[in-house]
């Protein structure tokens, strides 16, 4: 489908980014930003800059992929650590799911009666998760599982090398992983039936496999992978749906103000 054909004049330009795109990038800010004013700062911060580079788009990128930039670059210059906030994530050792005994299960959680209390929970979960992670991990993984974009664009939104987008992004994952489990049932399955060495590249083959959207399979995959890969699917599926929303009348209204202001010369 071709990109819409927006006006010349910035103003027109950017309040029709705000109706066709508000109430997305208003989400993915919710999700990088530690409370509901912080996200509205940004939203305008990238509805303005928006306005004030529009010559600079020109119609060479998608929209919203040249917003996206706009918005992690202002979110690294307005980023305010809160308290709490880890200057560095768990160490990869750390966040390796294979370990023996009972294991949280997704399998266990589906058609029974708490199955919707366990959604919501893991709904808040994910999203506790990604607000805990270090801001030069929550931004690829927003980019990546949030907002949908491939590898190589979160790389290059980022101005960071693409190995270490992906690098980034999978132990993101694993981490927002490891916040699920609190919400799941635990299921007592049998030892880890391969080798260290086995599990971490199955590991690291399904984590390609999200990363390009492709299905592993499950022909060499031990029980208790199988739902270490199924917890990461839910974590994956969970992030995607937080990327819908709608833009409060309210930031609607603050944010066209804005750029009227700035139309109008201050």
């Amino acid at each position: 489908m071709a990109e819409p054909t927006y006006p010349a004049d910035p103003a027109a330009a950017v309040e029709r980014l705000v109706t066709d795109h508000g109430g997305r990038l208003y989400a993915i800010a919710s999700r990088l930003c530690g409370c509901a004013e912080e996200a509205e700062d940004l939203v305008q911060e990238v509805f303005l800059q928006a306005f004030r580079k529009w010559s600079q788009f020109e119609g060479r990128a998608r929209p919203l992929t040249w917003l996206y930039t706009i918005a992690a670059r202002a979110c690294q210059r307005m980023h305010r650590k809160r308290s709490g906030e880890p200057d560095h994530l768990a160490s990869f050792d750390d966040l390796l799911p294979f370990v023996d005994g009972a294991l949280p299960s997704v399998h266990q959680q589906e058609g029974g009666p708490l199955a919707e209390q366990i959604r919501k929970e893991g709904i808040e979960r994910v999203k506790a998760g990604i607000l805990a992670l270090p801001l030069e991990f929550r931004l690829p993984l927003v980019l990546k599982e949030v907002v949908g974009l491939s590898m190589a664009e979160v790389a290059r939104v980022l101005g960071i090398k693409p190995a270490t987008a992906k690098t980034r992004v999978h132990r993101a994952r694993l981490r927002i992983r490891k916040e699920l489990e609190g919400a799941m049932v635990s299921l007592e399955l049998p030892p880890t039936a391969y080798e260290r060495q086995v599990c971490l590249d199955l590991l690291a083959a399904k984590q390609e496999a999200l990363d390009h959207g492709e299905d592993l399979g499950q022909t060499v995959i031990c029980g208790r992978c199988r739902e270490v890969f199924a917890s990461l699917d839910y974590a994956h599926d969970t992030c995607a749906r937080l990327a819908e929303g709608e833009l409060p009348k309210a930031v609607r209204e603050r944010v066209l103000e804005a750029i009227r202001r700035e139309s109008a010369g201050g």
